[in-house]
């Protein structure tokens, strides 16, 4: 394996675990591996601390490709707490309001998700623009096109739903949730994500970050001058 000339690695995020930790690691490692101060590695597509599943990893040369990685189809499988909403629409902040769920049947979900596929307008979370939001600046948030291909409902034991969502680049589950929630005249918010696809790329396929450090230490390494 050459880091230097580019190589591209898939891991399954853990929970708890920001991207941005996952590429300090896998940096870290590499380096250590090919005794250099410093290598260029950069991830296509950002997942919340809360979330876990298919993150891609590029390095050296191979960062030029993050752009095309990131407009790769996404899927996802959500699960989602109807009748409660929170300021970052999932578990990262308490419940701030809850709302009446005795309307919503199995048959309602179906149909009210069928309306979430095609193109959508999604205003983003307050809590996606981090650094703004965390420092209690207001955020202006305008409304994004996106495209939803497919959403299936999984599990319905409700207040609860579990969704499968095929999705392109840009859409914020969080924020699908929250739209979810208000479409069934009702709250919600999102308590657990796995990003389950990114294009071809699937789970079983992705390396365990934990687990790195011996795998690396296994591979063929081009030590570069």
């Amino acid at each position: 394996m050459n880091f230097k000339e580019g190589e591209v690695l898939y891991f399954n995020k853990p929970l708890g675990w920001t991207s941005f930790k996952v590429v300090g690691h896998v940096r870290y490692h590499m380096c250590r591996r090919m005794k250099v101060k410093k290598l260029k590695v950069g991830h296509a597509g950002t997942l919340d601390p809360l979330a876990t599943g298919v993150m891609i990893v590029c390095t050296g040369k191979a960062t030029k490709r993050i752009e095309e990685f990131q407009y790769h189809t996404k899927e996802y499988v959500a699960t989602i707490q109807l009748g409660a909403t929170t300021p970052s629409y999932d578990l990262e902040h308490e419940i701030d309001a809850t709302y009446p769920t005795e309307h919503i049947t199995r048959e309602l979900v179906e149909k009210t998700l069928k309306t979430f596929v095609g193109e959508i307008q999604q205003i983003p979370p307050a809590f996606s623009a981090y650094d703004l939001a965390r420092k209690g600046q207001e955020v202006e948030l305008k409304p994004k096109l996106l495209v939803i291909d497919e959403i299936e409902l999984l599990e319905c034991n409700l207040p609860e739903i579990k969704i499968r969502v095929v999705c392109s680049k840009g859409t914020y589950i969080r924020a699908l949730a929250r739209d979810i929630g208000e479409a069934l005249q009702s709250g919600a918010h999102l308590t657990g994500l796995i990003r389950t696809r990114v294009g071809d790329v699937k789970l079983e396929q992705c390396l365990d970050p934990a687990k790195f450090a011996e795998w690396i230490d296994q591979q063929d390494v081009e030590i570069s001058d």
